[in-house]
């Protein structure tokens, strides 16, 4: 509960107050001193443990829990007694548990939320209460300096869909790896949910179901109960960073676009995934000796992440190569369930999103279709011939070899990146795309993959494309200089940072990103690069020279350590 210029905590609570608050509680690292100031004598065993001892014996309780949902429900219950403790152990065991606290297994426990629920986290407003949303969220707020606000509706859950109010979940662990790897202050972030009903079935016929029992509210009530909330954001915490999560196809880029040019909002399904994906992509690039404006990128996958992808890719070609947004357009070819985007679709069938992408019909005159004139994944990869193939589809298998092999006809080192998650919806294998391009693929995945052996025998490291590797840096470094916007640029900025970073522009045969267990490291690097540019471009709100950012980015991370605490009954922290 520390940074590196605060050790010393002066606090206000006393006795069960403070055993009971899990941002103060040190359990049995009260020292003797505390214990007499501070009400504990004779309410802990007498022994002083460090906080490596207390990681030692929740380490030792958790690997008694066999089940990856009992030791995340065991985690969540540490959390809520102890942050120190909480975020020091998974701190620790950062590779084996972000899967427990965060995808796979978090999916799991939101599914099941209103069958686990023990205690409330975090903050929930309800559709049929938007009268009392302003009370509400100041008697949630209120002498509280939020920094960072993670909100979701909760329609688009982790790739399991719409989980209403269990969409608490996923803010939850989105707020935990801002603080795990990114090092902001868990008491400056609130957790949101915006229960607006569910479409889901099973909730709704679920007597234990414990959010709003009604049908999903769409169209104009939906918009006006969303622009309350972040109204109330804007008016009481107009510096805080507001992170959207997992909303629904029909809301994610709309509502970003709405609101991203009048206070910093970030959309982590959109710009984050475009952005490690990005990273990914400068890695590849600079492995091949090429230039991104060099590339053909077919994304198979067009919902919110592939577009996001796709958007995401096309500024870093106009950002980096100075080609213009029209010319950026066309290196990109789109395929979602109506086969490749192109213009006989008609309006009915490409949203508004994808229409910038549109392939003109007189480029694809002879192309074989099906009996409803689709063109397929193959079709365009034989006419295409892409140096990229990216896929956000969830269709499993979708990368066969004969499109594998067609694509590495065309390309000395064919640049393949199944994204989608869970693994078992992976586009292709890495192993396999290795085999069938005998070993020539550089490849990042959505999920981890095991090594591939090369025909050389070397084993290639396939580079997970998570977005943990840039999220909290990009949040952080605009809360930290108080950016009226998170700019594309800002975002290009912190993805170039982590693509100078890339095992794989040392070592071609390396992965392409840095290995997960350098994230927190890694995601201090893009706070520093976004902290740049935000100064360097004007939006920043604080007065500092480009040249301090390293240096009070250090100063202010958090980190998950005890300080000393000084009762002070009428100026202390409560």
């Amino acid at each position: 509960m520390a940074t590196a210029t605060n050790r010393v905590l002066r606090v206000a609570l006393r006795g069960d107050s403070i055993l009971t608050h899990p941002r103060f509680n040190k359990g049995t690292g009260f020292t003797h001193s505390e214990r007499r100031a501070f009400g504990l004598a004779g309410r802990l065993p007498y022994r002083i443990n460090t906080l490596e001892e207390q990681c030692q014996r929740a380490y030792d309780q958790l690997c008694a829990r066999e089940e990856p949902l009992r030791k995340n429900t065991f985690l969540q219950s540490l959390k809520d007694q102890n942050w120190v403790l909480y975020y020091g152990l998974v701190s620790r065991h950062l590779r084996e548990l972000i899967p427990i606290i965060y995808t796979p297994t978090q999916g799991d426990a939101i599914a099941n939320y209103s069958h686990l629920f023990r205690r409330s986290e975090g903050t929930y407003l309800t559709f049929p209460e938007q009268d009392t949303m302003e009370e509400d969220f100041l008697e949630q707020t209120k002498g509280h300096d939020i920094q960072l606000f993670v909100v979701s509706d909760s329609e688009a859950i982790l790739g399991i869909g719409d989980q209403g109010v269990g969409g608490i979940g996923i803010t939850t662990a989105k707020s935990a790896i801002y603080t795990l790897l990114g090092g902001i202050d868990p008491s400056k972030t609130l957790s949101v949910v915006l229960d607006v009903g569910t479409d889901n079935q099973d909730l709704l016929n679920d007597k234990l179901y414990v959010g709003w029992a009604n049908r999903r509210i769409r169209g104009k009530a939906y918009d006006r109960f969303v622009d309350k909330f972040v109204q109330l954001v804007r008016k009481h915490h107009p510096h805080a960073l507001l992170h959207f999560e997992d909303f629904g196809v029909s809301n994610a880029q709309r509502l970003l676009d709405m609101y991203r040019n009048t206070h910093s909002v970030f959309n982590d399904d959109v710009q984050g995934t475009g952005a490690v994906t990005l990273a990914a992509l400068m890695s590849a690039v600079g492995v091949t000796k090429s230039k991104l404006s060099d590339q053909r990128v077919v994304v198979y996958g067009a919902g919110t992440a592939g577009l996001g992808i796709t958007k995401q890719l096309r500024d870093g070609l106009t950002t980096i190569d100075k080609l213009s947004r029209e010319d950026a357009n066309k290196r990109f070819f789109l395929l979602d369930r109506y086969g490749l985007v192109k213009e006989s679709l008609g309006p009915t069938k490409v949203r508004e999103g994808l229409r910038e992408f549109v392939r003109p019909d007189a480029e694809w005159a002879g192309v074989p279709a099906n009996d409803r004139g689709e063109i397929g994944l193959l079709e365009v990869v034989k006419k295409v011939r892409p140096t990229v193939l990216i896929g956000c589809s969830t269709h499993a298998g979708a990368f066969s070899e004969e499109i594998v092999r067609e694509m590495a006809k065309g390309t000395e080192r064919p640049i393949i990146f199944p994204l989608s998650n869970p693994t078992r919806l992976v586009e292709v294998d890495p192993k396999d795309a290795n085999d069938w391009t005998d070993g020539k693929a550089l490849m990042a995945s959505g999920s981890p993959f095991p090594p591939c052996v090369m025909p050389n025998g070397k084993m290639y490291e396939v580079a997970e494309c998570n977005n943990a590797l840039i999220y909290p840096g990009l949040g952080f470094g605009a809360m930290i200089t108080q950016a009226r916007k998170l700019s594309d640029t800002m975002i290009i900025a912190g993805a170039r940072r982590l693509a100078s970073l890339s095992p794989a522009l040392k070592d071609p045969d390396s992965a392409l990103l840095p290995d997960f267990e350098h994230a927190r490291e890694v995601n201090t690097e893009v706070a520093v690069a976004v902290a740049e540019q935000a100064i360097a471009e004007g939006s920043a709100g604080v007065d500092w020279d480009r040249e301090e950012v390293r240096d009070r980015i250090a100063e202010r991370q958090w980190l998950p350590e005890y300080p000393d605490y000084v009762y002070d009954p009428v100026h202390g922290e409560t």
